[in-house]
């Protein structure tokens, strides 16, 4: 079974555990006349709707790529979180109007013993639910599922503040039922905003995590002949499928075929093994005693006494123009990216031979 048939498994198991929870909810909560236990009904089934939903856009995902979208359809899946996220939201605040409302014109609530077996039972259900799908989801890489799981844990605790009212109600005959609605509808409001988050992010390009950078680095590191990589810049399509760009250090010794081939068997490897269709841009390193590699010592051993500088890469030599040229990465310390440019530049023009020096003010994308 594959990840997607894995994904709609869970999301199925997960439909019939919500609709279940929410008919008995909803019909102990009329009874009973619990606002709190009927809001509750109502969250069970926008997380049934968020399944359905995770359903179709997992499908939709699996589309192949055409003239239109050469790269696939997997970013449905984000667009299947922010219309979860959003029901989620509508859910928490149409909870909110009716409970609000109980509270000006409160009624107490008529617990039975078969009111608290339901919540105790949904509460058992609810946590089962929930570990499973999130387990499921880290498992599969899916946020959709993970927040899901996450909600469903959530869920069964503000479930058991509903038993906690239910027994105050009976101990002391306090109702609390129209602000435990309140309360309720917060969570729900909350939970919405965080899963909007994620996706939401994806689509605007966020950053891709540090450990994969890391990953990626030592692995292209590791092959012969590379002896630095820069400039990671990584681009998600999908949970799996991304596209990138690296740059490498190479030797200027290396032959065009060498270059080639080596450069082919990194995209291969990245591509086999982690499905990422990735661009590598090649750097040269001056060696020898010629004047270019002269010219680079000096000006890579005076960059690095900058603490502010993090990278210093892509140094290039323009024989023809009588020019050099490097990219520096600074930290967030440095805010003036122009200022800094134009100090190393007058701090290293003098020791230069002749050559114009011009300073790259470049950004880490990835890590």
């Amino acid at each position: 079974m594959n990840r997607s048939q894995n994904i709609i498994r869970t999301s199925w198991i997960g439909i019939g555990a919500n609709v279940l929870l929410a008919a008995l909810k909803a019909t102990v909560g009329v009874v009973a006349g619990s606002i709190a236990i009927v809001m509750d009904a109502i969250n069970n089934l926008s997380d049934a709707l968020s399944s359905v939903i995770t359903i179709i856009g997992i499908v939709w995902s699996q589309r192949p790529a055409d003239i239109k979208h050469p790269f696939g359809h997997g970013r449905v899946e984000y667009f299947s979180g922010i219309i979860i996220a959003i029901i989620v939201l509508t859910a928490g605040a149409t909870s909110m109007i009716e409970s609000v409302k109980k509270l000006f014109n409160p009624t107490s609530p008529d617990y039975t013993a078969y009111t608290l077996i339901v919540i105790v039972a949904s509460i058992v259900v609810k946590l089962m639910l929930g570990v499973f799908v999130k387990r499921q989801g880290k498992l599969l890489n899916s946020d959709a599922l993970i927040a899901s799981g996450t909600d469903a844990m959530f869920d069964a605790i503000i479930t058991f503040s509903t038993l906690v009212s239910a027994a105050i109600m009976l101990i002391w005959q306090v109702s609390l039922d129209g602000w435990l609605g309140v309360i309720i509808s917060l969570f729900i409001i909350k939970a919405g905003w965080e899963m909007l988050q994620s996706p939401v992010n994806e689509l605007l390009g966020g950053r891709v995590s540090p450990e994969l950078v890391s990953q990626i680095r030592s692995e292209v590191s590791a092959f012969e002949g590379v002896h630095g990589v820069h400039d990671i810049i990584l681009h998600s399509y999908g949970p799996n499928m991304m596209i990138g760009s690296l740059h490498i250090n190479v030797y200027d010794t290396m032959t065009a075929t060498e270059i080639h081939l080596l450069t082919r068997r990194i995209t291969e490897k990245l591509l086999d093994q982690r499905n990422i269709i990735m661009t590598v841009g090649i750097y040269a390193i001056a060696t020898g005693n010629s004047r270019q590699s002269k010219t680079q010592s000096i000006v890579l051993q005076t960059l690095k006494a900058h603490k502010e500088i993090l990278q210093i890469h892509g140094f290039c030599y323009f024989e023809d123009e009588n020019r050099v040229s490097v990219d520096v990465v600074p930290d967030i310390s440095v805010t003036d990216e122009r200022k800094l440019a134009q100090t190393l530049t007058e701090e290293l023009q003098p020791l230069l031979d002749g050559e114009q020096i011009t300073i790259i003010i470049d950004h880490n994308y990835s890590a």
